[in-house]
């Protein structure tokens, strides 16, 4: 059976099916709306009393319930400079040392940090045996991305590519499948070095969104494209610990990557570990 699940992963037209589930998601149906929301509440138990608008009625979109917000105050951050937090609430998938270029996928599969990254030697060097951290978020789980530490953007990357599911299962089956994904890169500079924050597509993520730049539209074409921004100036992007930097229209998987010796996971922070966004994951190294 999950062999079966697998083949038609490959088989099915997914940027096809993704798009038109997008159209949906953003549309103001009404009553269709309201029960597709109820149905996914039901269906994946999601704790509607951690929302900060609780009923189905009060959503205009799919999109506008799937990237709700939290009750104030419910996700508190840790304030403490030398602890780098959860980014999201979700699962880690894998985290540890980034050997050379190669990130574990899963048992038996790495692939190559450079590759995630875009494919430009100089952006994936500082990060070369450093340290990695991939989060899955769930469909029940709250899919606004925060930032783990305080950082000032630098770059951001589109990378076109596949939409292969990011669950369990096929994270286990699809080689290269975070390196072979669309997926939006975001460069920050901290206090502790450069960090990379990885935002992964998936199958029927309608599209992903940063608070900087609004919903990345998949530009035409199969190239590369990079935006730079200032890193001083009124101009500068400064996201503070904690602060949201994007969000997933129907959910998918964030990799957060560090320079060598730069932050230690704490010991209880690993493979399957749930996730909460603000509770601290990593110390800075002293």
């Amino acid at each position: 059976m999950d062999n079966l699940k697998i083949a038609l992963q490959y088989a099915m037209p997914k940027h096809g099916l993704s798009r038109l589930v997008g159209y949906f998601a953003a549309a103001e149906a009404g009553g269709l709306t309201r029960f597709a929301i109820k149905q996914f509440i039901k269906a994946y138990g999601i704790d509607m009393k951690e929302a900060k608008l609780e009923n189905a009625e009060d959503f205009k979109t799919f999109n506008d319930f799937f990237t709700r917000e939290l009750k104030d105050g419910l996700r508190p951050i840790n304030p403490d400079a030398m602890e780098i937090c959860y980014p999201v609430d979700g699962a880690i998938s894998q985290q540890g040392d980034i050997v050379d270029d190669q990130i574990i996928q899963a048992k038996g599969f790495n692939y190559s940090l450079q590759t995630l990254l875009g494919g430009d030697a100089a952006t994936a060097e500082p990060f070369k045996q450093g340290k990695f951290s991939t989060i899955y978020l769930a469909p029940k789980d709250y899919h606004r991305i925060h930032m783990p530490i305080t950082g000032t953007l630098r770059e951001m990357i589109f990378v076109p590519g596949d939409l292969f599911s990011v669950n369990p299962l096929t994270a286990q089956n699809v080689p290269n499948l975070f390196a072979r994904n669309e997926r939006v890169v975001a460069i920050f500079d901290t206090e502790i070095g450069p960090m990379a924050m990885v935002l992964v597509g998936a199958t029927i993520v309608a599209s992903i969104e940063t608070v900087w730049a609004g919903t990345i539209t998949p530009p035409a074409g199969k190239e590369v494209v990079r935006w730079q921004y200032p890193s001083e100036g009124e101009d500068a992007i400064v996201l503070e610990k904690g602060q949201e930097m994007g969000r997933f229209k129907l959910g998918s998987t964030v990799v957060c990557a560090f320079p060598k010796d730069t932050i230690e996971f704490t010991p209880d922070a690993g493979p399957e570990t749930v996730t909460r966004l603000g509770q601290p994951y990593a110390q800075v190294s002293k």
